[in-house]
C-alpha cells in the first residue's frame, strides 16, 4: 500500500508540529480555513455554603477546590426547584453541575433515589467510573455507604440485575432500556419510583429526530409511572451547543427549562483546520482521495506522539480507515511504556456492533495512552473521557455544525493546545463548506427537531404506557390532550389490544409491546452477525435490519476490527447473517432502487418556475445488487446481484416540479435531456434484427429471453448522434438482458439536468437541518406520479411518517435552491463530479449545463 514518510524532526508538540505544517505546501497549500482559539482562564467561585461539608470535603480529595461558574449556576436552580439546561463546551465539566445537587440530596435523604440517562452504554460506564471515585472520597471522610450507583443496560448480567435493583440509588441507565427494561416491570422498582428525586438528561442534543421524539414519549411514561407512586423528580439536562436549547429541554421534558450557558471552564488555544484534499483532474473535478488524505496527516501525529481521534461518519468508513492506518509501517518516534508510538496494535476502531468487552478494552486503552490513535463512528463523538487527546481529525463533514464542534471538542481536555480539522470529502455539502469556509464559522448551531406526537410514535408510547398502568376516561399524556388520548384508546379497544371496564382500559394483548417498538431503528431485534471459530458459531457483531440490508447482504464484504469477512447468506426471518473469514483485494457498496408514489398531498405553492408540494407518499425500496471496488485505487472491479425482497415505508415528503413553461424555456435552449427519447420510426424493426442478430440471447451473461423480451442497447448513447438512422444502425446495436442492461447503462449514461439537481440537493438538503444525511433520501423522477406524470425531485424523510424535516424543507425551498445554484455554479469541474452534480459514468455526460441552467430558473425571484 502507500506509504508515507515522515517529514519532521523528533519529539514536537502539537504547537510545533502545527508550525511545520503552516511552512509544508503538501499540508498548507490544501488548508482553506485556518481558525485559531485563544486560550481561556478559569471563572471560578467558592463552594456555596450550602452544600454538604462531606461531599466538599471529597470533591478537595480528588483536587477540586472550587466550582466553575456555570457549576455554581447549575446548584443555585436546583436548590429552587428549576430544571436547569447547560450548555457549555467539551469537557467544561457538565458533569459536576448534576453530581453535586444528586449527591448532596442522597447525602441528606437515604432514602432518595436518581437516573441517570445516557444515549450510549459507553458514556453510562464512563460516568460510573467518576461516580465510584466519588463515592471512594465520601467514604475517606469517615461518611457511612453514601451512596451505590450502578449501569443497568444491554450489557448487564441477568444475575446481577436484582440486585441493582434492589440497591442501587443512583441508575445509570438509556432510554433504551428504560423504554424496554425497567417502565415495563415498574412493580419490581416500586422503592426507586417512590423515591425518585432527580433525572439527568445527559447530551440531550442527541435527542432529536425520530430518536428524540420517541425518548420524550419514554419522559411522559417515566413521569407518568413516576406520579403513580407518589414522586415527582426535578430534572437536569446538559447539552452541546445548539441553536434551541430550550425549546428542546422543554419539548423533551414537557416542563419549563432554565439555560446556563455561560462557561467558566479554562481551555487551551485550540486550531481548526478545514481541509480540502488537492485536485488531481481538473476536467472532472476529481481530488485526492480523503481517507487517504486522512491517513497522512494521523501518520505525521502519531510519529510525534500526538494522541489521535478520528471519526468516520459510517460503519464501513471506520473499517477501511483502520486497514488503512494498521497498515502504516510501525513509527519510531516517542514511545512509552506501552511501545511503539504507533504500531499498529495502538490504533484501533469504535463504532456500533463491536461486543461490550471489545468496547470496553478500547475506552481502557484511550484512558491509559495504550491506544494511540482510534478510528471512531459517532458513537464516541459524546462525553466519554477518552484521556489527553492531542487531535480530532472528521472524514467528512459530520453532517450538522453542532455536531462537528462536538467530534472537534474531543480533544484539547486540558489546557494544552489541541487541533481539530475537518478533511472534506468529494461531496456536494463538504465542498460547499469547503469554498464557504465562513458560511460554517460565521452561523449559528443548527436547532434540533423533535415532533413527541408523531401519530405512529405516539400510538405506539400509549400502547407501551396502558400495559404499564392503566388509562382513566379523561386522562392525558404528557401535553396531549385527554380528548386526542380518548380517541387513541378507542382505536386501540377496537383492534383488541385494551379492554374498557369501569372507566379505565386495560391491557389485554398477550405481547409485550414495548418489545416490539424500538426507539432507534424500525427493527426490534438486531441482525447478529455469525461466523465459525474453531468449528463453534461465533458472533462478530451484529445489525439492525435496516443496516443488515446493504452491509450484510449476501455478497457483501463485511469489515470488523479491520478483519474481512465475506457474507455468505443473510436470513432476516432468523434474524442472522452467516459470514467467513475473507483475504479479498476489494470492498463492497450496495445499489438499491427506489419508486415513489403519492399517498395525499397536504399543501401546494406555485412560483413563477415550479410547483412546490409537501405530504405523504409510499415508498418502495429494494437492494438489487453492490459494487466491488478495489482497495486504495477505489476502482470498480465488478457488479453482483443480490435477490432480497422489498421495503415499503410510508413517510413524509416535499417535491417540487418545474412548471410547463420553464420545461419549455429549458427545451428551446437545448438544456432539457428528460423527455422520453424517440428512436425514429424504424426503431421497432431495427431492435427485431438487432435481437435476431444475436440470437435472442444476451451478449454479456448469455440468458436467452424467457416470457419478457430482452432490451436492445446503444453502445454509443442514442442523443450523441445527429440522426435516428445513425443511431440505430446495427453495429451500434447489443441485446441485452433486463440486468446486464441496467449495469451498461451505469457505464454510458447520460446524467441529465434533472437528476443532477436531485444529487445536489440530496447533499444540501441537511445543511438546512439538524438531522444526519441518512434521515433523508432524494429522488428524482421524469414521470412523477406525484406532479401528474411531469418531471419531479423528490425529497422524504426515510423514517415512518416522517418528523418534520420534508416540512421544513419545503419551507425553505428558495433557499435551498440559491444554495444548489452557488455549489454547482462554483464548482471548478468541467461537466460534472462528485462534488456538485454527481459523475456520469465512464464514458457519460456529466449534465452540469442542464443541471445549472435548470437551478438558474428554479432559484429566480418568486
Amino acid at each position: 500500500m502507500r506509504t508515507f514518510e515522515r517529514i519532521y524532526g523528533e519529539g514536537m508538540t502539537t504547537t510545533t508540529l502545527l508550525a511545520a505544517w503552516q511552512g509544508t505546501p503538501r499540508v498548507a497549500g490544501n488548508v482553506v480555513a485556518w481558525r485559531t482559539t485563544p486560550a481561556r482562564a478559569a471563572d471560578s467561585v467558592p463552594f456555596p455554603p450550602s452544600v454538604h461539608p462531606a461531599l466538599v470535603a471529597a470533591l478537595r480529595a480528588l483536587g477540586v477546590s472550587s466550582l466553575y461558574v456555570h457549576q455554581a449556576e447549575t446548584w443555585e436552580h436546583v436548590q429552587v426547584g428549576r430544571h436547569p439546561i447547560v450548555v457549555t463546551g467539551t469537557a467544561s465539566g457538565k458533569t459536576l453541575c448534576y453530581n453535586l445537587p444528586v449527591l448532596d440530596r442522597l447525602l441528606r435523604d437515604p432514602e432518595a433515589r436518581a437516573l441517570y440517562l445516557f444515549p450510549t452504554k459507553a458514556l453510562a460506564q464512563d460516568q460510573l467510573a467518576v461516580l465510584q471515585s466519588l463515592g471512594s472520597a465520601l467514604r475517606e471522610t469517615q461518611q457511612s455507604s453514601s451512596f451505590a450507583a450502578a449501569t443497568y443496560d444491554g450489557d448487564t448480567s441477568s444475575s446481577l440485575r436484582p440486585t441493582v435493583r434492589d440497591s442501587a440509588r443512583i441508575l445509570l441507565s438509556n432510554p433504551d432500556m428504560l423504554h424496554m427494561g425497567v417502565l415495563p416491570h415498574h412493580p419490581a422498582w416500586d422503592t426507586f419510583f417512590r423515591n425518585l428525586a432527580f433525572v439527568i438528561v445527559d447530551e440531550a442534543h442527541t435527542y432529536r429526530g425520530v430518536f428524540g421524539s420517541h425518548v420524550a414519549n419514554v419522559l411522559r411514561r417515566l413521569k407518568r409511572v413516576a406520579g403513580f407512586y407518589g414522586s415527582s423528580p426535578q430534572f437536569v439536562l446538559t447539552s452541546a451547543t445548539i441553536g434551541n436549547p430550550v425549546e428542546l429541554g422543554e419539548a423533551l421534558i414537557e416542563e419549563p427549562v432554565t439555560l446556563i450557558d455561560r462557561d467558566g471552564s479554562p481551555t487551551g488555544e485550540k486550531h481548526f483546520l478545514i481541509y480540502n484534499p488537492p485536485v488531481v483532474d481538473p476536467a472532472l473535478g476529481l481530488r485526492r482521495s480523503m481517507l487517504l488524505e486522512v491517513v497522512h496527516l494521523v501518520s505525521d501525529l502519531l510519529a510525534h506522539d500526538v494522541q489521535t481521534i478520528v471519526f468516520g461518519r459510517a460503519r464501513p468508513t471506520v473499517e477501511v480507515m483502520l486497514s488503512y492506518l494498521q497498515g502504516l509501517p510501525e513509527r519510531t518516534g516517542p514511545a512509552d511504556q506501552h511501545g511503539s508510538a504507533s504500531s499498529p496494535t495502538s490504533i484501533r476502531a469504535y463504532r456500533s456492533g463491536y461486543l461490550p468487552h471489545e468496547r470496553r478494552e478500547i475506552e481502557r486503552g484511550l484512558r491509559d495512552g495504550s491506544v494511540r490513535a482510534v478510528v471512531a463512528t459517532t458513537a464516541l463523538e459524546l462525553g466519554i473521557d477518552v484521556g489527553g487527546m492531542g487531535a480530532a481529525l472528521m472524514a467528512g463533514y459530520p453532517g450538522t455544525i453542532a455536531g462537528t464542534w462536538q467530534q472537534a471538542g474531543r480533544a484539547g481536555r486540558g489546557t494544552d493546545a489541541s487541533l481539530a480539522a475537518l478533511v472534506a470529502s468529494p461531496s456536494p455539502l463538504d465542498q460547499f463548506l469547503a469554498r464557504h469556509p465562513d458560511y460554517f464559522f460565521g452561523r449559528s448551531p443548527e436547532q434540533a427537531l423533535i415532533n413527541a406526537d408523531n401519530l405512529l410514535i405516539l400510538l405506539n408510547h400509549l400502547r407501551c404506557a396502558a400495559f404499564e398502568l392503566p388509562f382513566h376516561d379523561g386522562e392525558g399524556f404528557g401535553r396531549v390532550d385527554a380528548a386526542r388520548v380518548g380517541e387513541f384508546l378507542r382505536i386501540l379497544q377496537a383492534t383488541g389490544v385494551l379492554h374498557r371496564s369501569a372507566e379505565r382500559y386495560f391491557w389485554m394483548a398477550d405481547r409485550y409491546p414495548a418489545r416490539e417498538i424500538s426507539l432507534r431503528s424500525t427493527s426490534p431485534e438486531p441482525v447478529l452477525l455469525q461466523t465459525m471459530v474453531e468449528s463453534q458459531p461465533t458472533v462478530v457483531g451484529q445489525l439492525d435490519e435496516a443496516s443488515a440490508r446493504w452491509m450484510a447482504h449476501p455478497g457483501a464484504v463485511y469489515l470488523h476490527e479491520g478483519e474481512q469477512y465475506l457474507v455468505e447468506e443473510l436470513d432476516l426471518e432468523a434474524r442472522l447473517a452467516r459470514l467467513r473469514p475473507a483475504a479479498l483485494d476489494y470492498y463492497t457498496q450496495a445499489r438499491s432502487e427506489s419508486t415513489v408514489e403519492l399517498v395525499s398531498e397536504s399543501t401546494r405553492t406555485e412560483t413563477r418556475t415550479a410547483v412546490k408540494a409537501h405530504g405523504e407518499i409510499r415508498v418502495t425500496r429494494q437492494v438489487i445488487g453492490f459494487r466491488k471496488i478495489r482497495w486504495f485505487t477505489h476502482e470498480q472491479l465488478g457488479l453482483g446481484e443480490v435477490d432480497l425482497p422489498p421495503t415499503v415505508l410510508l413517510t413524509c415528503g416535499y417535491w417540487f416540479a418545474p412548471t410547463e413553461g420553464t420545461l419549455a424555456k429549458l427545451r428551446d435552449e437545448g438544456m432539457w435531456n428528460n423527455d422520453p427519447i424517440y428512436y425514429g420510426a424504424g426503431w421497432a424493426v431495427q431492435r427485431d434484427a438487432a435481437r435476431a442478430r444475436d440470437g435472442y440471447r444476451c451478449q454479456i451473461c448469455g440468458a436467452t429471453e424467457g416470457a419478457e423480451q430482452h432490451h436492445v442497447h446503444h453502445k454509443v448513447p442514442f442523443r450523441r448522434f445527429e440522426s435516428a438512422e445513425r443511431a440505430n444502425q446495427l453495429s451500434n446495436l447489443i441485446t441485452l438482458c433486463a440486468r446486464c442492461h441496467q449495469q451498461a447503462e451505469q457505464a454510458v449514461r447520460t446524467r441529465s439536468g434533472l437528476a443532477g439537481v436531485a444529487f445536489a440537493l440530496g447533499h444540501l438538503a441537511p445543511l438546512l437541518l439538524m438531522c444526519d444525511a441518512g434521515d433523508l433520501s432524494v429522488h428524482p423522477d421524469p414521470r412523477s406520479p406525484l406532479a401528474e406524470g411531469s418531471p419531479a425531485v423528490v425529497i422524504y424523510e426515510a423514517i415512518p411518517a416522517g418528523i418534520g424535516f420534508s416540512a421544513r424543507l419545503y419551507e425553505r425551498h428558495e433557499e435551498l435552491m440559491g444554495h444548489a445554484l452557488e455549489l454547482v455554479a462554483s464548482c471548478p469541474c468541467a461537466d460534472g463530479c462528485p462534488s456538485c452534480v454527481g459523475p456520469a459514468g465512464e464514458r457519460g455526460l456529466g449534465g452540469k449545463a442542464e443541471a445549472l441552467a435548470l437551478l438558474r430558473e428554479l432559484a429566480r425571484a418568486q
